[in-house]
């Protein structure tokens, strides 16, 4: 992935830091960072979106910040600031967008963004003259097959995998807050620590191809704290309880779609994540 695509992901990604998610919008999220990360002409993608309803607004500010990457000349010392800056003017135009669309409607809106490229190379591929009337027949049928099957199939499709996600997700969330519990009170298990970090860890498998990457972060903090823990590198004092405690609530919040604000616990749960890669550091540097 190229700078400037590798930039406008992760301003997406600290904007969305900064809102209350829903599932279906943390969805939404990750298959707008795909789009951009898998173009292969982000000015141009940028102006298509532009065009389109959904997207016109937020890519009015997309492409004001390419402008400014795709400068002969961007001061670097300055870079860290105009981040910052460009993260937090995305956050109103993502909610935005993220109120109008679902990860449906959203893959529709994908579809008319590459139509016209589609459009271009199904003309040179395909010789419209030479099919027969009974091609054109099966061709109209296979599409109305293929309408039907979006109609019936899809939204249930979505509904199972999001019940099936939420259960999988949430399951181990209670007993494991009672295990931080008891670690506050001095009473480890080992067996438990190794458990849940291996059950964290596959979650967060999970959450990330799913497209969950804030859920997902946050069980990857988790279940290396436990391990840590585990092997006496991290004490479990009260600050970490809580900050473990922190990434909990966060997911929670996030995959029941809380109206609440939950920006402290984000934020304590992010800090907290730094402290634990410099601890993963350094325990990997002393082997």
């Amino acid at each position: 992935m190229n700078l400037i695509k590798q930039y406008l992901v992760q301003a997406i990604a600290n904007a969305a830091n900064s809102l209350r998610l829903s599932t279906q919008k943390i969805e939404v999220v990750g298959l707008l960072k795909e789009v951009i990360s898998r173009s292969d002409d982000i000015e141009n993608d940028i102006k298509k979106m532009k065009k389109i309803t959904q997207f016109s607004t937020l890519a009015i500010r997309l492409n004001e910040i390419y402008n400014y990457l795709d400068q002969p000349q961007v001061e670097m010392g300055k870079l860290s600031d105009k981040f910052r800056e460009h993260s937090q003017f995305l956050v109103k135009d993502l909610n935005n967008m993220l109120e109008i669309v679902n990860p449906l409607s959203f893959k529709e809106a994908v579809k008319n963004l590459h139509a016209e490229k589609n459009s271009a190379e199904e003309e040179i591929k395909v010789d419209l003259s030479k099919r027969s009337a009974e091609d054109i027949s099966f061709e109209n049928q296979d599409r109305e097959s293929i309408k039907e099957k979006i109609i019936m199939d899809d939204d249930r499709e979505d509904d199972q995998f999001f019940q099936n996600y939420e259960s999988t997700i949430l399951k181990p969330i209670k007993p494991l807050d009672a295990m931080l519990k008891t670690l506050a009170d001095g009473q480890t298990d080992k067996e438990d620590l190794v458990s849940f970090a291996d059950t964290l860890s596959h979650n967060a498998e999970v959450s990330s191809r799913a497209g969950f990457e804030i859920i997902a972060n946050m069980h990857k903090i988790v279940a290396r704290a436990l391990r840590l823990i585990n092997k006496n590198n991290l004490t479990a004092d009260k600050e970490t309880i809580e900050s473990m405690r922190a990434c909990l609530i966060v997911i929670v919040a996030v995959v029941r779609g809380k109206e609440v604000n939950i920006t402290n616990y984000l934020n304590r749960a992010e800090e907290f994540g730094e402290r634990i890669d410099n601890l993963t550091i350094k325990e990997n540097t002393q082997k």
